[in-house]
């Protein structure tokens, strides 16, 4: 990994092995604070903003193997292999650090995440590349709705789906707003991103958790990493998602 690479906001609370908490597109590490007393009663956990997001600053060119080494150094005096909890987004990023650095990261949690976040010829558990596409058009005319219609894709159609977005609305600017243009290259990589053919090569132990409903990363996309991950944990299906 570069040692140069440009470092990323962390914030750590609590003691124990450490966790790694990394959000999604459009997001900040600050929306998983619902979630982080329950984690520091048994692990030190590290909540991460992506590069041009939160209060990270973009980095320029914008790659997975970028991100990842600015994530390696900011938590290079972690000894201990990480558990990284990956969203989405996070959760690709995720897989990409397991294939690059494996001896750095001892578990994978992966939280409604899709090996390809488009559909291609061979893989129809995904958006369609014009709809996503379309997002990136919308961003350059008023991106604070893009954003927030992007975050009910995510969450639309259960029962809890209304209050959780609720929240997750109220919290999504305490950040301040992202850069549009570090949300357009960030978009771009998500329609880039394809590791299904470097899945059966990653080794940590993984759990899979994936939303019945989700419209960003199917049910499908999970099910599919369940079957091909060499090593899981066990697939958990959440059906309020």
């Amino acid at each position: 990994m570069n040692a140069s690479a440009p470092p990323v906001h962390v914030e750590a609370v609590g003691a124990g092995p450490p966790l790694l908490l990394l959000h999604g597109w459009g997001m900040h590490g600050g929306l998983f604070a619902p979630i982080l007393p329950a984690l520091a009663q048994t692990h030190r956990v590290h909540v991460a903003d992506l590069p041009g997001h939160g209060h990270s600053a973009p980095l320029s060119p914008l790659t997975a193997d970028g991100i990842v080494a600015a994530l390696d150094t900011a938590l290079a005096h972690e000894d201990a292999p990480l558990t990284i909890v990956g969203w989405s987004l996070g959760g690709a990023l995720a897989l990409q650090w397991a294939l690059r650095r494996p001896q750095r990261v001892g578990q994978l949690v992966l939280v409604c995440t899709t090996p390809a976040f488009v559909v291609r010829d061979d893989w129809p558990h995904a958006m369609a590349r014009d709809t996503l596409r379309m997002f990136g058009d919308e961003l350059h005319v008023a991106y604070r709705q893009t954003l927030l219609r992007f975050l009910t894709l995510q969450v639309q159609g259960s029962e809890s789906g209304r209050a959780t977005l609720a929240l997750l609305r109220r919290q999504l600017f305490e950040r301040g707003e992202p850069a549009p243009g570090a949300l357009a290259e960030s978009l771009a990589l998500l329609e880039a991103i394809d590791l299904r053919g470097a899945v059966p090569q990653i080794r940590t132990r993984t759990l899979v958790i994936t939303g019945a409903r989700d419209a960003l990363a199917p049910p499908e996309a999970g099910a599919w990493l369940a079957h091909t991950l060499p090593v899981l944990v066990q697939p958990g299906f959440e059906g309020n998602a």
